[in-house]
């Protein structure tokens, strides 16, 4: 199979050449160069789809292939054009031979038999019987017996067949020609099918500009408007918008500008009548006529000074003259003929048709058909707009006056001059386009305001041009304004001067003298006008160059300006090698408007990407960074070498400045804002504006950031040849300039500028955009942030606590807190406390972004240990609720919390929950009261997903578009029913299909599950309901009776009718049609290259696909001339076996009908007298026989190369099988009937807006406590143990709130594991700003439970406490394994709301938190998304999304799991409840529910109706009794305001944080990292929110503060020194 070399020796490349035509040798090389460029070669990819075509059965076309001589290096134009010689026009005796010569051996002398039954294997799957006397003689046999065996034999495979039996059915040549598109226009229009061509370009550029793709009303308007008035805007988009869609297609705007600039007068008058019928009712009404005459009298003013006795008429007296004088129906109002006989000698509408006549010229690009007339139009254009004067925002060009003059000359421009009046440039008011010349003046340099808007805009010209007319619109500067381009010089055409039908401007002369013209002028050359850029980088404006300064440029001798439209036309008509635009710009000192001529030219610098080092060093490099900063960590003069270079090894110096390169240069106006520049250079380097920022370079040291978005650059002074930074935020979204900044802040000043207090970003130090949004949150609660500003943090360090941080947390984040609030800078880089935070949690350790949730609690927590004023825990005892009333069970929880810890953050962030869990055995209630720090409130997730389907009937209505929520796991079967339910379809009717490429590629089976992301789109066809289980062709099936036969037919009988011949899989060279049995043999290998449909054809229908023919020039074979291409939406077709041919048309055309445009009245038409297809069919389309693919047909053989047997219109049965069919549309129907734009018109039901609202529906706050405090159910895998029935059984858990904070946060949970996935919740939740009450949710207390009775204090150390003697565990403390020990080494200062549910024995098992423990093997799907291995005696948080996550920070599981994970769950368990061992104390719980305090010693009993706090404050027992009655009466109503919101927007695992808070100047600000910027409340993005932070209203921050009168300040020395200690020791260890 795989020849080295070709094959056809026989027939030389000299005879082939011989047998070519010149013209055809020609075609064959350009096709051959268009489809392997400039390559020698053809690989064997394009030889199989640009030769052979898609029809011939791959192993089949790799045999042709390597008998050309294709190698893996490819083919050669010579063998190919050989190969083609040959199979085409080749002889008998030549095509024998090469018959052999695909079969014999490597030497080419002989074949064996055992090679050529192989090859008969792989080409038709079979060995013909005949074959045998081939080789009745041996083995093998030469050329001689083979070739008389052959020719007795031509039908033996399929390459005889092909080549020898029944001739070859492609030829090298087609000579049969189709109607192109153009020439369809071109017969049926006054226009040159040239002049189609060239139009066809500039409607793609004008279209591209719709936002929506469709060349609607809204992207008509601006181009034509003005100078149309916007009243007439609607009525000229109508009169184009034939068929009424509100889109005007190519067909239509072609015939709309033949029938208003080239057709007849009588017809162009038709086209205006048009456009003052607004109703479209073939008539004007008095209405109509009065809304023409005014906008006919605008029309007037605009273009014309000259008076006329209408301007001084009233409005009503003209309608009535009008009415008088030429309405003949005497009904009050004008038909056409009316309209026509009134305008043909009337001013006002004549003006109107002149002013049409440029507008279609200029602004829609129909290339006019004389010089003269071109002239005429260009010079009114002008002359309007000398009228109106220069126009701030208006672009304007600038062209060489060398040009100008030459093209002057030849439109013979100045033969009927324009008068106006001359004035300067620079005058700002009106200015000639005559021969005066007008200096420069270089005082301010200009250029357009929004100039990079329309740069802007032209660039998606370019990215929109439709494929079908392509054009290359370069210059040398990659201007893209002009419609075409510059290649436009090729497509050019000489138009036709001599065509009487083709008027002028009204009132031109008609009787033009023919004279010799001057020459026609090349490409406008505006190069002698710039000046040489020295500077060799990119520009990113489009200002074409600058202009030269000397020597001075005049205007009216060295160039000429023109607007904006008229160079458009200019340079789609001529080309341009240079674009000059210069916009309007107002003075900002005289208020007048001027032209811009030198903008200010900007040089962009961009940072040299770095090598980054190794991950292990980037910590090592970040430590540097922080004792650069602080210079007291700085390695001590007296160390040792040694130790000094382990510091230092492969650490590059942070003193290297940053590299900044010179990458681009732009152009903009000195009028132009910040913001502007901005969005402008986003948006043309396709960076996305938050990652971008602008700095001003004024030296390597010393750069400024452009925050301020207003300033404009006059403002900011900025010149010619100013250095710019553009910086981009690196992947891991910290900022390049800031990472130098902060590594060289030694050497470099920062420049510190004073700003509000509070309003300072954070430095993102490498995707610590978590990390910032969460100190930002807390910086912002008031009471916290005054405690650590005013220093009393210091005396209040807890460095013997041995589960913190040695103080090191508090005292870093204490420092930060400081320079926050300092107002002196802008943003500051929070690199102790991000080192403090990896040291003491590895998990935050790298670059990787984490969750913000987990990040605060591991804040708080470490704050709290850090500043907890209990230094020695004592042990307490838990007692079970025991059916003890609840205010009894929660004031010895409560007291039992404040035993252990009390700290500033235990007095801000803490409340407590209620959590009963109840035996559903016994119905025992088992209740617990467990502290918490934040409430994580899950999120209802999308357990429904939101579809929306389209329905297409077969009875030709418009398709519907319904929406549907479906169940995750629905499947398609469970679709059908809600479907059917809204269509009013049965289910059985209902065929649910994915659409692809204009086919059907899949039907999707009942029982799958139902999937959104499919390839294609989801339809959903109706079917006939079939009659029986009996597929359509059974009756041919089972009345099949056949006997072999010689010939290689099979003879069927079909109820009694004469014999049917079928085609079976050897084949025949003529056609027939074959029967619809299971296997049909035309569907094998021999017939197609397709996989064989099912066995069982479609049930009562067939698959219809709509189906254009592409015509290519270039091609090798007749096959390839013509070649199909499948369009709009496919077609289920009716067909049984009693379904005759006819009624497969009248089936389809029900279907199409909407498609095809109707016949329009000739007396209804706006176009051409001829402008319709003038069709003699009964339908516009042939129905033909094709394989699935829709490309050949589904009967013949792959070696015929036909696209499909035609199904003739006539009363026979049509018999398809299960084939499909095309719907081959007429071209010339196809070209001006065919409407695409229906394609797409859909019918939306009610159903999708019902359906996406309620997808989309936000929930809020108040749904999500609701949810939170709801009952619910424990699963079997949640069993409890219940203490009354000893044994595991089945409950249920409610949560309550019983006491909230003054600082409540809010955690909604968006990231949850749901079926064995993270996914992210996208739901929006309402939540209120002000007034937030959540009391609704507060368990509700007896009120005459609420006393007060003071306690005695027992002392100022809290280990003088009395400690009752009871049933008290003693645990060896050094155990780490030990439970209660483990139990009191945990903080509950970090627990959460999101109670972890225990295994089996725990009352707090939830649904909102599984039962697995976190810890265990199995327990992949409770465990981060992240990290599920912890390192020993490390720190570990909550993870995000995990329903059965911890909610203490503090855990040593790793250490416990040879304990086994039941263990380790009670622990878990345990903790996360809060509760802590030891025995209650009867002498401090009250009878009644009273909240023991204790405050530094000091034991105080008060009501708890309100809420409890640990108290901070030093003082004697009436400052604090007070303080207490203070706080009960402040705080009895919990009402919230909210004060800082933490937003994450993006995807799980990545996405970004951002920060929203309240300043105490009671102004918002957005906290993005560095930045920090003033918002409106209304600004603030809520539908991302993540954490909420509200304080209760009317609290006093200084009731928070501690006393620090007699108290001594922590000695912090030490601390820096174990700063550098660490950081050595991890420095040596890299």
């Amino acid at each position: 199979m795989g020849a080295k070399e070709s094959r056809i020796g026989f027939l030389s490349y000299e005879e082939a050449l011989r047998r070519v035509t010149d013209v055809e040798l020609k075609r064959l090389k350009d096709a051959f160069k268009r489809t392997c460029g400039l390559s020698y070669y053809m690989s064997q990819h394009c030889f199989i789809r640009e030769v052979l075509g898609d029809g011939v059965p791959p192993k089949v076309a790799e045999v042709i292939y390597c008998s050309f001589g294709g190698t893996s290096k490819g083919l050669h134009f010579n063998n190919l054009i050989v190969g083609l010689v040959l199979l085409t026009r080749g002889k008998d005796e030549e095509k024998a031979k090469y018959i052999f010569s695909l079969f014999s051996s490597e030497s080419g002398s002989y074949v064996v038999r055992e090679e050529m039954e192989r090859m008969l294997h792989v080409v038709d799957g079979k060995v013909p019987d005949t074959l045998r006397k081939c080789f009745s003689e041996g083995e093998k046999v030469n050329y001689e017996k083979f070739r008389n065996w052959l020719l007795l034999n031509k039908d033996a495979f399929t390459f005889s067949r092909w080549l020898l039996s029944g001739g070859v059915y492609v030829t090298l040549t087609d000579d049969s020609d189709t109607p192109t598109f153009y020439q369809t226009l071109a017969g049926v229009t006054h226009l040159e099918e040239s002049d189609i061509i060239d139009l066809e370009k500039r409607y793609w550029l004008l279209k591209a500009q719709s936002r929506t793709g469709r060349f609607d009303l809204e992207t008509f308007g601006p181009l034509v408007s003005p100078p149309i008035r916007p009243s007439l805007s609607e009525g000229l988009f109508n009169a184009f918008d034939e068929n009424r869609d509100n889109h005007i297609d190519f067909k239509e705007i072609s015939c709309g500008l033949s029938a208003c600039c080239r057709g007849p007068l009588a017809e162009r008058q038709k086209f205006c009548f048009k456009v003052f019928d607004i109703d479209r009712d073939g008539v004007l009404s008095r209405v109509e006529l009065k809304d023409m005459v005014v906008a006919l009298l605008e029309v007037w003013k605009d273009n014309r000074t000259d008076d006329i006795p209408e301007l001084h008429m009233d409005l009503s007296d003209i309608v009535e003259r009008i009415l008088n004088a030429h309405d003949t129906t005497k009904m009050g109002h004008l038909t056409l003929e009316d309209y026509q006989i009134w305008s043909v000698k009337n001013v006002l509408a004549n003006e109107f048709l002149n002013l049409l006549f440029q507008v279609c010229h200029i602004v829609l690009g129909l290339r006019p058909a004389t010089p003269e007339e071109e002239g005429q139009i260009i010079r009114g254009w002008l002359e309007r707009e000398s009228r109106y004067g220069l126009q701030p925002g208006h672009n304007w060009f600038i062209i060489s006056m060398q040009w100008w003059q030459q093209w002057k000359e030849y439109v013979k421009y100045d033969a009927n001059p324009v008068v106006i009046e001359p004035s300067s440039v620079l005058n700002g008011g009106k200015f000639s386009f005559g021969t005066t010349a007008h200096p420069i003046e270089h005082g301010e340099d200009r250029i357009s305001n929004n100039l990079s808007y329309m740069n802007t805009t032209e660039e998606k010209y370019s990215d929109n041009i439709s494929s079908a007319s392509e054009a290359s619109e370069s210059t040398g500067s990659g201007f893209l304004y002009s419609a075409t381009p510059g290649a436009d010089m090729c497509f050019a055409r000489q138009h036709n001067t001599s065509d009487n039908n083709n008027q002028c401007l009204l009132g031109a002369n008609g009787n033009i003298l023919l004279h010799l013209n001057p020459q026609k002028p090349g490409a406008i050359d505006n190069q002698p006008l710039v000046t040489q850029e020295p500077v060799k980088a990119t520009s990113l404006t489009l200002e074409g160059g600058r202009l030269k300064r000397t020597p001075q440029l005049i205007h009216g001798r060295d160039y000429e300006m023109v607007p904006e439209p008229v160079w458009r036309a200019l340079y789609h008509w001529y080309g341009s090698n240079l674009a000059l635009p210069r916009p309007v710009i107002k003075n900002s000192k005289t208020d007048i408007p001027e032209l811009e001529l030198f903008p200010r030219y900007l040089l962009f610098l961009r940072q040299q990407p770095a090598t980054r080092t190794q991950q292990s060093n980037i910590w090592v490099n970040m430590g540097m960074m922080s004792l650069r900063m602080f210079p007291q960590h700085l390695p001590r003069d007296n160390m040792k070498g040694k130790m000094r270079c382990c510091i230092f090894r492969n650490v590059p110096s942070p003193n290297a400045p940053l590299k900044r390169v010179l990458a681009y240069t732009g152009c903009f106006s000195r009028m132009q804002t910040i913001k502007e520049i901005h969005e402008y250079l986003s948006q043309r380097l396709r960076i996305k504006e938050e990652d971008m920022r602008l700095w001003l370079y004024n030296s390597e040291n010393y750069l400024t950031l452009l925050d301020d978005e207003d300033h404009r650059l006059e403002y900011l002074k900025i010149q010619d040849e100013q250095h710019l930074v553009i910086e981009v935020r690196n992947k891991d979204m910290s900022w390049p300039e800031e990472m130098s900044f902060i590594a060289n802040s030694s050497k470099i000043d920062r420049h510190k500028v004073p700003t509000e207090k509070g309003a300072t970003g954070l430095s993102n130090l490498g995707n610590t955009c978590f990390m910032n949004s969460s100190i930002q949150c807390v910086s912002n609660t008031q009471p916290l942030t005054q405690y650590f500003i005013s220093g009393r943090h210091l005396y209040e360090l807890n460095r013997t606590n041995p589960i913190g941080m040695k103080g090191h947390m508090a005292k870093c984040y204490g420092d930060l807190v400081q320079e926050l609030w300092s107002g002196t800078q802008k943003n500051v880089a929070p690199l102790k406390l991000r080192w403090t935070i990896a040291k003491y949690a590895p998990r935050f350790n790298g670059f990787q972004q984490q969750d913000s949730q987990e990040l605060l609690a591991f804040l708080l927590d470490g704050l709290h240990e850090d500043l907890n004023r209990v230094h020695e825990k004592p042990y307490v005892e838990l007692k079970d609720s025991d059916g003890r009333p609840d205010w009894e069970v929660a004031a010895e929880a409560w007291d039992n919390h404040l035993r252990r810890n009390r700290s500033i953050v235990v007095d801000l962030f803490h409340g407590q929950l209620r959590s009963q869990v109840k035996c559903k055995t016994c119905g025992h209630i088992s209740v617990r009261f467990d502290p918490f720090n934040f409430l994580s409130l899950p999120l209802p997730m999308d357990s429904y997903m939101h579809l929306e389907i389209t329905v297409i009937k077969l009875d030709g209505t418009t398709p519907i578009r319904y929406g549907l929520r479906l169940n995750m796991d629905e499947k398609y079967t469970g679709l059908k029913k809600q479907l059917s339910d809204l269509c009013g379809l049965k289910s059985e009717q209902i065929l649910f299909a994915e659409v692809h490429s204009s086919n059907i590629k899949n039907f999707p089976q009942d029982n799958q599950k139902v999937r959104l992301s499919v390839s294609g789109f989801l339809c959903a066809f109706e079917i006939p309901i079939p009659a029986s289980p009996v597929s359509a062709c059974s009756p041919i099936q089972t009345d099949c009776s056949s006997s072999p036969s010689t010939n290689g037919l099979f003879t069927v009988t079909t109820n009694g009718d004469l014999p049917r011949p079928i085609f079976i899989p050897n084949g025949m060279p003529n056609t027939v049609v074959p029967c619809g049995t299971e296997k049909n043999a035309t569907n094998g290998i021999v017939n197609g290259h397709m996989p064989p449909l099912p066995d069982d054809p479609f049930t009562g229908y067939i698959i219809a696909v709509h189906r254009k023919m592409m015509r290519t020039e270039l091609y090798f074979l007749s096959s390839q001339k013509n070649r199909p291409s499948l369009f709009g939406m496919p077609l289920i077709v009716p067909c049984t076996v009693h379904t005759r041919k006819k009624d497969l048309y009248d089936a389809v055309w029900i279907q199409v009908s909407r498609l095809a445009s109707p016949l329009p009245p000739q007396e209804a038409s706006n176009h051409a007298q001829d402008c319709d297809d003038s069709m003699g069919y009964q339908y516009p389309f042939t129905l033909r026989v094709v394989q699935k693919d829709g490309n050949s047909c589904a009967w013949c053989p792959w070696y015929r190369f036909c696209r499909g047997c035609k199904i003739d219109c006539g009363e026979d049965r049509a018999f398809i099988g299960n084939a499909c069919i095309a719907v081959d549309w007429d071209p010339t129907a196809l070209h001006l009937r065919y409407q695409t734009s229906q394609e797409r018109v859909v019918e939306e039901h009610e159903s999708v807006e019902q359906s996406r609202r309620a997808q989309a529906e936000p929930i809020n706050l108040d749904s999500c406590l609701r949810a939170f405090t709801s009952e619910e159910e424990l699963g079997e895998n949640e069993m409890y143990y219940c203490s009354k029935c000893k044994t595991h059984c089945l409950a249920t858990k409610k949560l309550d709130l019983w006491r909230l904070p003054p600082i409540l946060i809010i955690h909604l949970k968006r990231f949850q594991f749901v079926n064995g996935r993270w996914i992210k919740s996208q739901k929006i939740v309402k939540f209120p700003r002000e007034s937030f009450d959540p009391s609704a949710f507060l368990v509700p207390r007896d009120p005459t439970l609420c006393q007060h009775k003071p306690l005695t204090p027992q002392g100022d150390d809290v280990s003088e406490l009395p400690i009752p003697a009871g049933d008290v565990k003693k645990v060896d403390v050094q155990n780490p394994a030990g439970e209660e020990d483990v139990l009191l080494s945990k903080s509950p200062s970090s627990l959460s709301a999101n109670i972890t549910s225990s295994p089996k024995g725990s009352p707090s098992s939830s649904r909102k938190s599984g039962a697995s423990c976190p810890s265990s093997k199995n327990s992949s799907p409770n465990s981060s998304p992240r990290t599920l291995g912890r390192n020993k005696g490390r720190l570990r948080l909550p993870q995000i999304g995990s329903k059965n996550k911890l909610s203490s920070s503090k855990e040593n599981l790793d250490a416990s799991r040879e304990n086994g994970a039941g263990q380790i769950c009670e622990l878990a368990d345990t903790l996360n409840r809060g509760h802590v061992l030891g025995g209650s104390q009867p002498e401090l719980v009250t009878p009644l529910d009273h909240e023991i305090t204790l405050a530094n010693g000091f034991l105080y009993e008060h009501e708890t109706c309100g809420n409890g706090y640990s108290n901070g404050q030093l003082g004697n027992h009436s400052e604090e009794d007070s303080t207490d009655d203070q706080r009960e009466d402040t705080h009895s109503k919990p009402i919230y305001n909210l004060y800082a919101i933490s937003c994450h927007s993006g995807i799980l695992g990545g996405g970004h944080y951002v920060t929203y808070a309240k300043n105490p100047n009671c102004k918002w600000y957005c906290y993005n990292d560095s930045s920090c910027k003033e918002l409106h409340p209304d600004e603030i993005d809520t539908d991302s929110a993540y954490i909420l932070f509200y304080e209760q209203q009317g609290i006093d921050c200084a009731q928070f503060l501690p006393k620090i009168d007699g108290k001594k300040m922590a000695d912090t020395s030490s601390m820096d020194e174990d700063f550098e200690s660490d950081y050595k020791k991890y420095c040596v260890l890299q």
